[in-house]
């Protein structure tokens, strides 16, 4: 079974950076496409990004895309999300996922197989 841990939270003023992290364990992670999602309270879980297992294909929300790369180092069996210019709606859980199967799509949370427990995004005005 995949464990994913995030790292990387914390409160931000607007305008301001993040860099999330994503351990993965086992000795696939190349395999795995990966993904970022994100869940304020009251709302419904939202895609955020992903990537493919080899990091060549990624995917983005329209809300953060320009402002929020995903990437990965399958070397150290991590995936990133860098945010930038972050907004007081950013504010959230943002929770890592690996998907077992190649990316096709990959912005819909039912299609993940794993999940880490999330960490906590505060984004001040």
């Amino acid at each position: 079974q995949v464990q994913l841990v995030e790292s990387g939270g914390g409160l931000v003023q607007a305008g301001g950076s993040l860099r999330l992290s994503c351990a993965a364990s086992g000795r696939t992670f190349s395999s795995y496409a990966m993904g970022w999602f994100r869940q304020a309270p009251g709302k419904e879980r939202e895609f955020v990004a992903a990537i493919s297992g080899s990091g060549g294909t990624t995917y983005y929300a329209d809300s953060v895309k320009g402002r929020f790369p995903i990437s990965r180092d399958n070397a150290r069996n991590t995936v990133y999300l860098q945010m930038n210019s972050l907004k007081p709606e950013d504010t959230a859980v943002y929770y890592c996922a690996a998907k077992l199967t190649p990316l096709r799509g990959g912005t819909s949370w039912r299609e993940y197989d794993y999940w880490g427990q999330g960490t906590q995004v505060t984004v001040s005005s």
